[in-house]
């Protein structure tokens, strides 16, 4: 009991990192965000011909995105979402620059009962790291 109230500091905060590490995880799966990396996005891409949506401003879409991806920005996603229903039970990988918007459309996805829905970890900053195609 002693070294419990000695360290409470340190215990607490190890305790809360764990808690914010675990929420992270799970958090996403409840808010129906699956992430996957660039290779299991190729394979969903190759094997599964998964719908690409990329979902990051015009100006950035330019400069490259992946191929056959389709631009819908992440602020006009929600009265856009019509377009994507026929990929309502297919297979989507959701692309931005570096995986937070993408998830954030993910979440807005499943909330309308998208039920395959990937988020590119790292997005286009991955891609591009891993030295795969790029369309312009």
């Amino acid at each position: 009991m002693q070294f419990i109230t000695s360290n409470f500091f340190p215990i607490s905060l190890a305790l809360m990192s764990g808690a914010m590490l675990l929420w992270n995880i799970l958090g996403n799966r409840v808010r129906g965000i699956t992430d996957v990396d660039t290779s299991g996005a190729v394979q969903l891409i190759n094997h599964k011909n998964a719908f690409v949506l990329d979902v990051r401003q015009p100006d950035e879409f330019k400069t490259g995105h992946l191929l056959n991806a389709h631009l819908i920005p992440l602020g006009k996603l929600k009265e856009r979402i019509g377009e994507l229903t026929k990929y309502q039970d297919k297979p989507i990988v959701v692309v931005c620059r570096s995986g937070n918007r993408s998830g954030m459309a993910c979440a807005t996805l499943a909330k309308q009962g998208f039920t395959q829905t990937y988020n590119l970890s790292g997005g286009m900053m991955a891609w591009q790291k891993a030295s795969l195609p790029v369309q312009k």
